[in-house]
């Protein structure tokens, strides 16, 4: 099997123009690596490529979820293992895109779950928030809140009541990431402005016409673009709050994937150059393909 490319980073950095673009030149099919991106009808919080922005690349593991339904790392793992072997037996290349980091290492190595464990990133949690969690279970033996890979481990076991089985950081495929960089400064206000068009672009009649489902939905209660509207549906919070609100949570979240992205993968980074993307998309193929050998 040729390397599985994963192209990683922040939320607004070009991940999904990048890995359509590379999609064209090396012949590959992509998969989604995006927790929400999996879910039907969450399309433009989620920032899901449209069928004309996918121009007709294959995307797997994308948009085949009700919101209604559960659906844990676990699953995800299955899944995208199955979509590697389907891709692979047809000879394409395979591209993994997304920045839920977690179900993109779960299935990339040698995580082993327990049959039904339902296991969360908590990526709309902050440390702090993980750690009032905990403290809920009486759970004596506090873990260092600047530690969140073991408070998010800490508190899938303490909310399962079971714990995964095995685990080790073995890798299961040949693999090469990607990631995309920007100044910080320059990423936030990517972020701001990116908010701003999914406002313009019709979030709120989207999330309008899933109202009814917040009270079983886990994810519309925990997304981000999505849970920020609970309180202006039910408890009177003004729209500017929620825009608010969900600029501040997809800021966060973008510092905490840098963070995982640093110390789980071998990362090789690339600034992204915003007046002149195909630049960066020639930097991106160029090492790809020096790197195999087959320019």
């Amino acid at each position: 099997m040729k390397d599985i490319i994963v192209i990683v980073g922040p939320t607004g950095v070009g991940k999904t123009k990048l890995s359509i673009e590379l999609a064209k030149r090396i012949d590959a099919e992509i998969i989604n690596g995006d927790s929400v991106s999996i879910y039907k009808d969450l399309n433009i919080g989620s920032a899901k490529p449209s069928i004309e922005e996918q121009d007709g690349i294959p995307h797997h593991l994308m948009d085949f979820i009700d919101v209604e339904d559960e659906y844990s790392v676990f699953d995800y793992q299955k899944d995208c293992r199955k979509a590697i072997q389907d891709i692979s037996s047809r000879g394409k290349r395979i591209i993994i895109v997304g920045g839920t980091g977690l179900y993109i290492k779960a299935a990339l190595y040698d995580y082993r779950f327990t049959e039904g464990t339902s296991n969360n990133s908590y990526d709309n949690l902050s440390n702090e928030e993980i750690l009032e969690r905990i403290k809920e279970y009486s759970f004596s033996n506090m873990v260092d809140v600047g530690n969140r890979k073991r408070l998010v481990r800490l508190l899938n076991k303490l909310e399962n009541n079971e714990e995964i089985t095995h685990y080790k950081d073995n890798l299961l495929y040949p693999i090469k990431v990607i990631g995309l960089t920007t100044d910080r400064t320059i990423l936030y206000n990517r972020i701001n402005k990116r908010v701003d068009s999914m406002m313009d672009n019709g979030l709120l009649e989207e999330v309008n016409s899933l109202k009814n489902k917040y009270s079983s939905s886990r994810i519309l209660n925990s997304g981000i673009g999505y849970k920020e509207f609970y309180d202006y549906f039910y408890h009177s919070k003004s729209l500017d709050n929620v825009i608010e609100e969900i600029k501040r949570d997809s800021r966060r979240f973008a510092k905490r994937q840098y963070t995982f992205f640093n110390h789980q993968f071998m990362t090789k980074w690339f600034d992204v150059d915003f007046s002149d993307f195909n630049h960066t998309i020639n930097q991106v193929y160029h090492y790809i393909m020096e790197d195999l050998n087959e320019l």
